[in-house]
């Protein structure tokens, strides 16, 4: 704003003071007090395009003491770039005025003004050709006619751009800048009326971001000039190369301006003791200049230099001496361009030897410079510098100079690209069909009477190709389309230095942004001729997590394992997903598997050994069996009730083959039927030896008088009936546990995070219970009888074996509970498969071992003298 008000204030002073010249000597006309004589070249024309170019490095300014009339700044320190691009300048409206389809009934002129690469005396300038620089002034002319000039091409500075678009702006005075890369000029409220043909500093940002990126540096230090250049390109860096460009700044230091040796010693060691091997500098040439002073000092090697645009071309750096040190650097460069013609209209340039006006002064300038002589009588500012005198016939192709380099025209091209955007504008400006423009009253601008705000319509519209084969349009912040040259210096073997093109980086209107390397091409300046490594902390590989470290950048971080049951098959990932819920993580984390199915399974040794034993036993059982059918008319068979005996061998049969329900995987129909088989089995089972010692007590009562009355509630009907009654109270409980909450298959990973283990749940706990309480009570009671009767008088005490089997039966199961209880998964099966079998072969053996062996080993014993124990007695 204070730029804006002061330019006001001066303008307002200048009108002022123009007016107050009026004397009464000259009541017709009017002088310019105080004109500032500027450098600058002109040419006549009906429509005038302005130029604003460094033609001098410096100015210098005389003492002011006010005490006599100031003196004006002389320029110094010829620029032969500068020049260059005002010649390119020239060249184009020349190549116009040629060209009968472009402006065919309009001739173009130019003034062109030198600002030195002062801010002043470039804004200076810039109002010296929108107000006129004519020293005369009519008073009674009628205001009619084109303005001063139409448009103006540059500044070359950002800086010096912003100041002067910020007044431009207020009367929409159209300026295309060829080399103001400033990303704050493509505000449009603030700068309505600036257009540039040299991408901004945003879209270099951009570009070499997708340079990092490309080569993964992640990691980079930037280097920046304390300027409207460097800031805004740090802000853009800060804001683009973060979590979406995937990098970070190590750090960002601001280089000094002026000789500042304390400084830059800190800088250059932050650069030495940071870990990043990129350094990114966006600054002038003269920074680096006195920065790779420092750096050679403290023989800084080792890094990779990314330049911007203001100094990937810098010759002076470009040097045997610190090629150690910046070989290798990738540079963004402007686009290269071809304009023909423009060498032979730069070789017909000769000094002005007689005629001291500004556009002969630089011409004379040019001239001395280029060979190195001087002209006589010396201009006006000419410092002694001996050599000899200048003909002015001297012939420019036989010196090498930069100045006839037409086949590296970089910010001449964005000149040429320039002018020719204004007269393309121009020109659909005077296309327009009266009734059918776009401004009030479908009005068309008229060149006798034209404003410049009228070409700014025009101007957004452009779009035409350059011969070179380059697109020129506009976008809605008056940037044209962006495109860069990716530069290499390279140091040859033979000593040479070579800035070598590798590729380039644009944006299309249909392609978006793309970045082309010719990776073959790049030269690398490390022993291992590969690009280096710059990132702060390794990529973590798939299976691990990155975990930012407190306080530092987020290209700072650890890797951190995923946890169980957890993957990640990313790199650089931020987190670890969970597997679904029958799958697990892989031992690296970087994959899911399947769960380990765990049960009791017939293929595994434990199941192999628990089918086995089942299978003898069943086996056991049915040769008992066949033994005791076999020798069913034995006395030692019908003595222990051979139908019980039948029906307990049946049932014990029973018992092995329900177990192997518990093997297997788990089935709905196996988990309802093996809890019922092996309740039902075993109640069978000890309801027949309960029977069975009822017969015996009830048939020692018979023995004694008065206790006949006693076998007539054992007989067979009510044996068979006693036992079917118990079987089938718990045949009920089977049928209720199953109808209100029946066990089924589950699957359980609460035993283990990697395994899914296969169980049936008993779905009632209570209908467990009452199922085993009930088995439980049978037995006790079985035990209980059988113990009271172990002392009858007997040869072979049935007795006796009861009460042995049960207690080997009571034994099992009370061992059972708490084994069962505290075994997970498929051992619970095991340790109740294993209760089935050892209870079961502990009632086989216990009652019918002796038996088989008096049948198969002792056949004298089985007699019913024997039994009835008369050889014992008489022995």
């Amino acid at each position: 704003m204070r730029v804006i008000v002061g330019t006001k204030v001066l303008m307002l002073l200048y009108s002022y003071f123009s007016s107050a010249a009026i004397s009464d000597e000259f009541s017709s006309s009017c002088q310019l007090q105080g004109q500032f004589h500027l450098n600058g070249m002109h040419k006549a024309g009906d429509v005038v395009l302005g130029g604003l170019f460094e033609i001098h490095f410096f100015a210098v300014y005389p003492e002011l003491s006010f005490t006599s009339e100031p003196q004006q700044p002389t320029c110094d320190g010829f620029d032969v770039l500068g020049f260059t691009q005002a010649q390119t300048m020239a060249f184009t409206i020349d190549e116009i005025n040629r060209n009968s389809h472009l402006l065919p009934n309009v001739t173009l002129g130019y003034s062109l003004y030198d600002n030195c690469n002062q801010l002043g005396i470039g804004f200076r300038a810039a109002l010296s050709l929108t107000s006129g620089q004519e020293e005369q002034v009519t008073l009674h002319e009628t205001c009619v006619g084109t303005p001063p000039v139409l448009g103006i091409v540059g500044d070359d500075s950002s800086t010096r751009s912003i100041a002067i678009s910020n007044v431009l702006g207020l009367y929409r005075v159209p300026m295309v800048s060829h080399y103001s890369t400033c990303s704050c000029l493509s505000d449009r409220k603030k700068f309505p009326s600036f257009f540039r043909t040299i991408p901004s500093d945003a879209f270099q940002v951009r570009a070499m971001i997708q340079i990092l990126k490309h080569f993964g540096w992640t990691w980079a230090g930037l280097l920046i000039s304390d300027n409207d250049y460097g800031l805004h390109a740090a802000r853009s860096f800060q804001s683009d190369l973060g979590p979406s460009g995937g990098g970070c700044l190590a750090y960002t230091e601001i280089l000094p301006w002026t000789d500042n040796p304390a400084e830059l010693r800190r800088i250059v060691d932050v650069i030495k003791k940071s870990t990043a091997r990129v350094v990114i500098v966006f600054a002038h040439e003269g920074h680096m200049i006195d920065l790779m002073e420092e750096v050679v000092r403290q023989n800084v090697t080792g890094l990779q230099w990314i330049a911007s645009e203001a100094w990937t071309a810098a010759a002076v750096l470009q040097t045997p001496r610190l090629m150690p040190y910046l070989g290798g650097t990738l540079g963004i460069a402007i686009r290269r361009g071809e304009i023909p013609g423009l060498r032979e209209f730069m070789l017909q340039i000769r000094p002005d030897l007689h005629h001291n006006n500004s556009y002969g002064n630089n011409m004379v300038r040019f001239w001395e410079y280029t060979f190195h002589c001087r002209i006589t009588p010396p201009p006006a500012g000419w410092v002694e510098a001996g050599g000899a005198l200048c003909t002015g016939q001297e012939n420019l192709e036989n010196v090498e100079t930069e100045f006839l380099d037409t086949l590296n025209l970089r910010p001449e091209y964005n000149v040429y690209k320039a002018v020719y955007a204004l007269a393309y504008a121009l020109d659909d400006m005077m296309q327009c069909e009266p009734g059918r423009g776009p401004f009030s009253g479908n009005s068309c601008g008229n060149l006798k009477r034209l404003e410049p705000w009228q070409l700014i319509y025009y101007l957004e519209k452009v779009n035409f190709t350059t011969p070179f084969g380059d697109e020129v349009s506009f976008d809605e912040n008056g940037d044209a389309l962006p495109i860069y040259d990716i530069m290499n210096w390279q140091w040859l073997p033979d000593g040479r230095i070579k800035v070598q093109n590798v590729g380039e980086v644009k944006k299309s209107a249909f392609k978006g942004e793309e970045l082309t390397l010719d990776e073959d091409k790049i030269f690398w300046n490390f022993e291992s001729k590969e690009p280096p490594r710059s990132v702060c902390s390794e990529s973590c590989p798939p299976g691990t997590r990155v975990a930012r470290k407190k306080g530092e950048p987020e290209c700072c971080f650890d890797c951190i394992p995923c946890s169980e049951g957890k993957i990640n098959n990313k790199t650089d990932s931020m987190e670890c997903t969970s597997c679904p819920e029958d799958f697990w993580s892989s031992p690296q984390r970087d994959h899911c598997v399947p769960k380990k199915i765990e049960f009791l399974s017939y293929h595994e040794p434990l199941g192999i050994c628990l089918t086995a034993t089942s299978l003898l036993g069943t086996f056991i059982c049915a040769v008992v069996l066949g033994i005791f059918i076999y020798h069913r008319k034995t006395p030692i068979v019908r003595a222990n009730n051979s139908e019980l005996s039948f029906q307990l061998l049946f049932s014990l049969k029973l018992c092995f083959l329900c177990s192997l329900l518990f093997i297997g995987r788990p089935r709905l129909w196996t988990c309802q039927l093996r809890h019922a088989a092996f309740g039902i089995s075993f109640v069978l089972c000890v309801s027949c030896i309960l029977v069975k010692t009822m017969v015996v007590l009830a048939v020692f009562k018979a023995s004694k008088p008065g206790g006949e009355a006693s076998l007539k509630w054992f007989g067979a009907v009510q044996q068979r009936g006693t036992v079917l009654v118990l079987t089938s109270v718990q045949a009920a409980i089977c049928v209720a546990w199953l109808v209100s909450s029946s066990p089924a298959p589950h699957k359980n990973t609460q035993y283990h995070n990697d395994k899914i283990v296969y169980e049936c749940v008993v779905g009632s706990t209570i209908g467990f219970a009452v199922l085993l309480g009930y088995i439980g009570l049978l037995a006790i009671l079985s035990f209980l009888l059988a113990f009271l009767a172990r002392n009858l008088p007997d040869n072979f005490n049935e007795a006796k074996l009861i009460t042995f089997s049960m207690l080997i039966f009571c034994a099992v199961w009370v061992a059972f509970v708490p084994a069962y209880i505290s075994s997970p998964g498929k051992y619970a099966d095991a340790v109740e498969v294993f209760a089935i079998l050892a209870s079961s072969f502990g009632l086989l053996m216990a009652l019918f071992g002796p038996k088989c062996y008096i049948i198969l080993l002792r056949p004298e014993r089985n007699t019913k003298k024997a039994i009835m124990g008369r050889g014992a007695t008489k022995s």
